[in-house]
């Protein structure tokens, strides 16, 4: 396959500080082309062909997943209020179903919202926002019908079943926490969020029920286009707040949840560099803040005194811990925090916030991750615990006493045994000394003879940690003979904010080299071979391996690139384009020629040259909003352009969702299989 002469009848020149690239493939964003359409169809095309022979494994990898989840299931019922609210699935439904059971988990079941009933018909469709009211008469929820990640806003009178009459488009729901809408305490009001021209959520708006959302009255406009507006509630529910969010700034709003007529008022008025996040507790707001406090530090100031003139210190900054949030309860005050690059919980009488104590995991290498807690004036903290080997637990932690009760295990109705895998932590030396680490899992009795496949994934950007935890679809691979491993690399927050700093900006190579290390690594010691040596990354994952493709092409067996940001320079000089405003501070400027420069020296698309690239998978969401289509596509266009040698390089793209890809659960399993079957196809299992 060859678009090229296409293409390079429809090149454009670019020139930004005196300097002129000619890109071939920038017609690929204008989708209203029938050009465009053409292409991506055409490279679907040849995707199918070249992968026909992989079918009966994709059914075989997808069989063995689908055997692993338990189809009839329901989450852990979560008390508030007079309700116990769960979710569940049933055999052969793509979603769940959110109910509640008023008072007793004996008591009759309620459907609050079916999701497959709503996406009858349809190929794609997520939740949003989703949020009851106070007194558990009403239910506001958004859907995304398309992965575009607009969505519309619904209000439903859970006592008589029916929609209310009023209708909210272009609204902000999250995919990811189901935030978005906040009541206020009289359960006639709320309020929501609206985007703007570049998809930020941008102005809070106020809604009474049974009034015109047309008259609907706005509560406050985020006009900085470096900020990005969103809405919760204090875990009192004393206060609807707004958080403000740049790379490098934080600020915080609120207004008593009682006066939903009354004034937003600022915590503490943004300072660039400044990032703090507030929750309110009896007359106070606890704090925590990175003034001063690289790895930041807690502070507690009155209600009725914010500004940071009147904070007190509670916790003092620690050099070797990173607070990453706070809790507060009506009897407790709860930190999560991270140190030597695992999560830890720390927990303290909500009146002697100074005596903390931390919860001791049973293993070396884990995670955990909060659940909703929905209630304030609970002894009980509820969280998932899990490891690379350890499936999913639900906790209940009582943190009067100290007794760790398991509420929920996942179960693996195929059968697992935990004996039978070896998880373990190592460390990679990067370029300058830095030692990095990984964590890796296979099966037991794996020899380190270099003949192992190897999967390495990592993401490395924003703070965000890639976390060490079990997930049932990748048996299929270490059944297989398959290594497991993760790259916990600068860009991420594992080893404290430093460690964050150290990969973004004019950092931010360290984050591809530091990802190099580690494959070079695993095969200094023996776990693999670079023609049995696969990465894989999504989103800004999807730039890390691109990057390291790039600089390496001779390191690696094959590439999956999910949804990859990999043309960064053109991206980042586009304000138009959903992110791009937001996050200067994180990869820079490209007005800026020190910037430009710099992001210039690692962009994928603008570093492919000719050699001999691994077998590559990219993929992308035609609505994706976070990482337009464009970009995947064009690299696929220019790596076969250029690419000397025979490997595959294949575009993969779903045309009926974003960024997130499929948003049925069997829909996201055979997604997965393919990606298995690509990776198995191309690296083989140990002795083939």
């Amino acid at each position: 396959m060859n678009h090229t002469p296409t293409a390079t009848k429809r090149r454009k020149e670019i020139t930004q500080h005196g300097q002129t690239r000619v890109d071939n493939y920038f017609w690929m964003r204008y989708r209203e082309d029938p050009e465009v359409m053409k292409y991506l169809r055409a490279e679907s095309d040849y995707l199918e062909e070249v992968m026909q022979h992989t079918n009966p494994l994709q059914e075989t990898l997808f069989g063995e997943m689908k055997a692993r989840i338990k189809e009839d299931d329901q989450s852990a019922p979560e008390k508030d209020g007079d309700y116990y609210y769960y979710s569940r699935n049933e055999a052969g439904k793509q979603y769940p179903i959110f109910c509640r059971k008023h008072q007793s988990l004996d008591a009759p079941e309620q459907v609050l919202l079916d999701q497959n009933a709503l996406a009858e018909g349809k190929s794609f469709l997520r939740v949003g926002a989703f949020a009851v009211s106070p007194d558990g008469s009403k239910l506001a929820y958004s859907i995304d019908p398309d992965g575009s990640e607009k969505c519309e806003l619904f209000i439903k009178d859970l006592e008589t079943g029916e929609l209310l009459a009023e209708r909210f488009t272009n609204t902000y729901g999250s995919v990811y926490d189901h935030s978005g809408v906040a009541w206020a305490a009289d359960n006639q009001t709320f309020f929501y969020l609206t985007l703007d021209a570049a998809q930020r959520p941008d102005k809070l708006w106020r809604h009474t029920l049974g009034s015109d959302p047309a008259n609907d009255s706005l509560v406050f406009h985020e006009a900085d286009e470096t900020f990005f507006l969103f809405l919760l509630k204090s875990r009192s529910s004393n206060y609807v707040m707004t958080y403000h969010v740049s790379t490098t700034t934080r600020e915080m709003r609120f207004l008593p949840a009682h006066q939903p007529e009354g004034t937003l008022e600022v915590l503490q008025p943004r300072e660039r560099g400044h990032e703090y996040f507030a929750d309110h507790h009896d007359d106070s707001f606890y704090i925590i803040s990175n003034q001063q406090a690289k790895n930041f530090k807690l502070m507690r100031t009155p209600v009725t005194a914010t500004g940071k003139e009147h904070w007190q210190e509670v916790l003092p900054h620690r050099a070797d811990t990173l607070i990453e949030h706070v809790m507060c309860f009506k009897d407790h005050l709860v930190l999560l925090e991270r140190r030597s690059g695992l999560k830890q919980v720390r927990i303290s009488p909500a009146q002697d916030p100074a005596n903390g104590k931390t919860i001791q995991f049973p293993e070396p290498t884990y995670t955990f991750y909060p659940e909703n807690n929905p209630e304030f004036e609970t002894p009980l903290l509820r969280f998932s615990y899990t490891s690379l080997i350890t499936p999913l637990s639900v906790i209940d932690y009582d943190m009067r006493v100290d007794d760790w009760k398991v509420v929920k295990e996942q179960e693996i109705p195929s059968g697992y045994e935990k004996a039978h895998y070896v998880s373990e932590r190592l460390f990679a030396t990067a370029p300058d000394g830095t030692q990095v680490p990984m964590s890796i899992v296979y099966k037991k009795g794996l020899k380190k003879d270099g003949n192992n496949p190897c999967l390495l994934y990592s993401y490395g950007s924003y703070g965000a940690s890639t976390e060490p935890a079990f997930h049932s679809n990748r048996l299929s691979l270490l059944e297989r003979g398959f290594i497991y491993a993760i790259g916990h690399i600068r860009g991420g927050s594992e080893m404290g904010r430093e460690w964050y700093e150290g990969g973004k900006m004019l950092n931010k190579r360290n984050t591809f080299t530091d990802f190099i290390a580690c494959a070079e690594h695993l095969i200094l010691q023996g776990y693999t071979a670079t023609p049995r040596l696969a990465i894989m990354g999504g989103s800004a994952g999807g730039l890390l391996v691109g990057a390291a493709m790039t600089m390496r092409p001779d390191l690696f067996g094959a590439v999956i690139c999910k949804v990859p940001f990999v043309d960064v320079i053109n991206t980042m000089s586009d304000p138009s384009i959903p992110l791009t405003t937001l996050e200067y501070d994180q990869w820079g400027n490209p007005e800026n020629r020190e910037y430009f420069d710099y992001m210039l020296s690692y962009s994928p698309y603008d570093n492919i040259r000719a050699a001999a690239y691994p077998d590559v998978l990219i993929t992308t969401g035609l609505n994706d909003p976070r990482v337009a289509y464009w970009e995947p596509a064009k690299f696929t266009a220019k790596l076969r352009e250029l690419a000397t040698g025979d490997n595959l390089i294949l575009l993969k793209t779903n045309y009926d969702a974003g960024h997130a890809g499929a948003s049925g659960r069997y829909d996201y399993l055979k997604e997965i299989a393919f990606d298995y079957a690509f990776l198995l196809d191309r690296l083989g299992e140990p002795g083939n």
